[in-house]
């Protein structure tokens, strides 16, 4: 059973002007890997609000940010001509957008809706499976590589318990 790459994205805040601040992934080893992001020059939109969601203020992305163009590139070069999926699609998409345009690279890999790999059943228990393991590994940091982690750790268990119900 192999699962999907999940990829997470967390941001200034939402709406016109937001843009990322932080990408994480999951590749199908399970093998997390995040970055800040320094901001670019025209990115000034800063909410509060989604700075208490994940901790991460403006002055922590100026110190230990790294450039669009690094960020891009390992993204590029890690996942050549595979896909990769976010819970939060529409949101991430843009977000993603907004760095390979900073960047002024284009990305080398697809880029898709975590439903889309998603069974009926899966969809069906997603929300209680994920609660329930948020709950029993007591996860509390808000940040882009942790989610993506648990969005493939439910994936792994909707999977899972799928097989065992087809059996």
């Amino acid at each position: 059973m192999t699962p999907p790459i999940i990829i997470d994205i967390e941001a200034s805040g939402f709406g016109t002007g937001s843009y990322p601040i932080e990408v994480g992934y999951v590749d199908r080893r399970g093998k997390p890997w995040c970055s800040l992001i320094t901001p670019c020059d025209d990115w000034l939109h800063w909410s509060k609000t989604a700075e208490t969601l994940h901790h991460i203020s403006r002055e922590m992305l100026l110190a230990h940010g790294k450039s669009t163009q690094v960020i891009a590139n390992h993204l590029n070069d890690t996942f050549l001509n595979q896909t990769l999926y976010s819970d939060s699609w529409l949101h991430d998409f843009t977000w993603l957008n907004c760095l390979f345009h900073a960047a002024d690279i284009s990305p080398h890999f697809k880029f898709e809706d975590l439903r889309a790999v998603l069974s009926p059943f899966q969809q069906s228990v997603w929300h209680n499976t994920k609660q329930s393991l948020l709950n029993e590994l007591q996860i509390s940091r808000h940040r882009a590589s942790a989610d993506a982690q648990i969005l493939q750790m439910t994936w792994l268990k909707t999977a899972q318990m799928e097989a065992l119900a087809c059996a």
